[in-house]
């Protein structure tokens, strides 16, 4: 969880811009992302969203300019889950947890069972669905301690009960004083501040 002071930006974003094939998607962007923050990046297709996410991540290191600040070590959930298909479940959290420090056996099969997998844990993932991919994938954030989560698009290939679930768990981590930035097409169903960050016609609203 956070080491900073209460009020200190987890991510300070300043004058950024991102062109891609000659065309702008956006400029002039400037957010702080605090602990307790829930930040919904929100816009149409092509807007920028997933490179947003993956500039703040670090993996995208061209075409964008400005001046960004990472303050605590963070999770990135991409769009496309990131499991290994001759691996089981298990497998798949025990070596690629973002760096993170081990986990038992225990953990990880808790885990998987928050994201409705138990009884799947030592099931090859190429006999797995799309959706149970997906949530192999989700399982992390039952395992992560990181500050700030990256997460694009996070519902997609999850039925609703795993929606509501996953929502819970956004409120429970910034409640504990972490932060959430993320994609998604669809609005939280939350009782909690949700602030919007608007990717709008390609340029910042």
């Amino acid at each position: 969880m956070p080491s900073g002071p209460s009020g200190e930006p987890l991510l300070a974003v300043h004058d950024l811009c991102l062109e891609r094939g000659g065309r702008e998607l956006f400029r002039d962007l400037s957010f702080d992302v605090l602990p307790g923050h829930l930040l919904q990046v929100d816009g149409p297709n092509g807007a920028g969203k997933t490179s947003l996410l993956r500039i703040l991540a670090g993996l995208s290191r061209y075409g964008f300019s400005g001046h960004l600040e990472r303050r605590c070590p963070l999770l990135y959930l991409g769009h496309h889950s990131a499991v290994k298909a001759l691996l089981t479940p298990r497998e798949n959290l025990a070596w690629h947890v973002s760096g993170e420090s081990s986990y038992s056996d225990q953990q990880i099969e808790e885990a998987l069972a928050r994201v409705g997998l138990y009884g799947y844990e030592d099931v090859p993932s190429h006999a797995l669905s799309a959706g149970q991919h997906r949530r192999v994938n989700l399982a992390r954030l039952y395992l992560s301690h990181r500050a700030l989560w990256l997460l694009d698009e996070p519902f997609t290939a999850i039925d609703k009960g795993g929606v509501a679930e996953l929502e819970k768990l956004l409120v429970e981590h910034v409640q504990r004083g972490g932060a959430v930035v993320m994609t998604s097409h669809q609005p939280l169903r939350v009782a909690y501040e949700v602030k919007m960050l608007s990717l709008s016609a390609g340029l910042p609203a």
